[in-house]
């Protein structure tokens, strides 16, 4: 016999199998020795009341085995089967290179940066140099943004494709197999790099290629149809289709697009700061207990307001994270957020952004659909001239930043390179300024302590998402203009984070297969 049970347990009771298998056993009215076993098949927090709860799905077995759970995906020869073109490594184009596989097409894949390994000294040299190597940094390079991230693989897009799938095949390469139950899961930056490099072994096993250090600068298109692509270097490369999958900070692409007749659209991103406090804070806020039990993992947060007609919202949160410096280019600085996969640091960070929509940028309505790009880039490049052109990012209380005031000192940050006070409240646009300084308001009301000198605003975090769309046909997944060109991912404006752009990768890879197969 099995059944399937669903607790609601203490975080003690749900930390060991000893204290809830006598309450399983009780309401199946049988002795706990006679079930054989017990897996858990789902696992959330429910932090609502001061009695904090977690929920467990378990399956009870009771004289009968488990079934074998692991899933392996098998990944055959292509050396000689038709090749696919597929432009940048991160999420989405791993997992289409890993699908085009299991369909019988050999995966040809080029990335402008370098890899895991060698791109960790380039990331290195951000923090100790503050120099910035625009083809390999936290956003260029294999795996992608995401490689040097939480890992966050939680997503809102599950009717988009298979996102169980895709849990499954990050565990068949190393992966923690509790992601396969937590209700938010998350890999975690030290172990992400191992399992990227696993997927990259078994694409070169099948006889599929990775170019590294090979930025693409030209697409072969002939009558409306793109069938190759030319590098940097002037090679020329056919496939049967490409599969554009290049993130939405490689800001060249959709140049280059541009150049060739491509069509691209304008549309809604975010913009703002990124905001550190104690992890400690987030934890009393969040459990509503001083300390942090034993059983709990650190605390996390997600906000969402509505302050003129505009959302600002939580983004990347990253419990036990640190910030970093995310700039793609020599110039500008960017921060963004990681996580270890034990959120053991003693900081919590996110990003606090507020909805831009094309309307809202009038000054640069001369550009067209690139005026989100350069206002992106207008920020970006006044928060790196504020610190003396350096990836020392400009920094204010939190307190200081909704005042209005500009801090004599800062608190303790994960941000290595370091922070120097700056007035950010003027310094940044007043659309985002104003709307965030309401913002913290209105979250310190449902969190009390959110808005406390113990904070910091660190800018300027503005890569949440493209600025511009790469607009497709959504049942051939082709460009709506350009034949095998098929737009995939965060690049392309269908996607928002790795779980949702490898499913996208699929997806693409699917249709490419059906579109030539017929």
């Amino acid at each position: 016999m099995k059944k399937d049970f669903n607790l609601s347990l203490t975080p003690k009771q749900a930390s060991d199998e000893l204290y809830y298998r006598p309450l399983v056993a009780a309401k199946l009215g049988i002795n706990p020795d006679d079930i054989t076993a017990i897996v858990v098949r789902r696992r959330s927090i429910d932090a609502r009341q001061r009695q904090i709860k977690i929920n467990l799905g378990v399956m009870v077995y009771v004289g009968e085995e488990p079934e074998v759970a692991a899933v392996q995906y098998q990944y055959g020869s292509v050396e000689h089967c038709p090749p696919v073109g597929i432009v940048g490594a991160g999420p989405a184009g791993l997992f289409a290179a890993l699908r085009l596989i299991e369909l019988g097409y050999k995966p040809v894949i080029f990335e402008r940066g370098k890899n895991v390994s060698d791109r960790k000294r380039d990331i290195a040299l951000i923090h100790r140099e503050h120099l910035v190597d625009p083809d390999s940094n936290y956003g260029f390079g294999e795996g992608g943004a995401g490689t040097f991230s939480d890992g966050k693989l939680y997503t809102r897009s599950k009717k988009r494709g298979n996102v169980q799938k895709i849990l499954e095949v990050f565990v068949q390469f190393g992966a923690d197999p509790q992601i396969l139950i937590d209700a938010h899961p998350h890999i975690g930056t030290n172990k992400l790099p191992g399992v990227i490099t696993r997927m990259r072994e078994q694409i070169l096993a099948c006889g599929g290629e990775i170019h590294f250090n090979s930025r693409v600068t030209d697409l072969i298109i002939c009558d409306e149809e793109c069938n190759g692509l030319v590098l940097a270097d002037g090679s020329r490369f056919e496939f049967v289709g490409v599969l554009l999958a290049t993130g939405h900070s490689a800001r060249d692409i959709y140049e280059m697009l541009h150049r060739n007749g491509v069509n691209l659209e304008a549309k809604s991103f975010a913009m703002g700061v990124r905001v550190e406090h104690p992890q400690a804070l987030i934890d009393s806020i969040q459990y509503h207990q001083d300390v942090r039990g034993p059983y709990l993992p650190a605390a996390s947060y997600s906000f969402v307001e509505q302050v003129n007609d505009r959302g600002v919202y939580s983004f990347c949160m990253c419990p036990g994270g640190f910030i970093v410096p995310a700039a793609t280019a020599p110039g500008e600085l960017v921060v963004n957020g990681m996580s270890p996969a034990k959120r053991n640091s003693p900081f919590a960070n996110s990003g606090l952004v507020v909805e831009i929509h094309p309307e809202d940028l009038r000054e640069f309505k001369h550009l067209g659909v690139f005026a989100g790009l350069e206002f992106q880039k207008s920020v970006e490049r006044l928060c790196f001239e504020l610190n003396g052109h350096t990836q020392f990012a400009p920094a204010q209380r939190l307190t200081d930043f909704v005042t209005g005031r500009k801090s004599a000192d800062l608190p303790e940050s994960s941000y290595t390179p370091g922070l120097i006070p700056s007035a950010l409240h003027e310094k940044l646009p007043k659309r985002i300024s104003s709307r965030l300084r309401e913002a913290v308001i209105q979250i310190d009301r449902k969190a009390h302590g959110f808005h406390t000198e113990l904070a910091v605003a660190v800018g300027v975090e503005s890569r949440t998402s493209s600025p511009l769309r790469i607009p497709r046909d959504e049942v051939s997944m082709q460009h709506i203009r350009i034949r095998g060109l098929y737009p995939c991912g965060e690049g392309a404006g269908y996607a928002g984070g790795i779980a949702s752009s490898a499913m996208d990768g699929e997806r693409c890879a699917e249709a490419l297969v059906c579109n030539v197969e017929g």
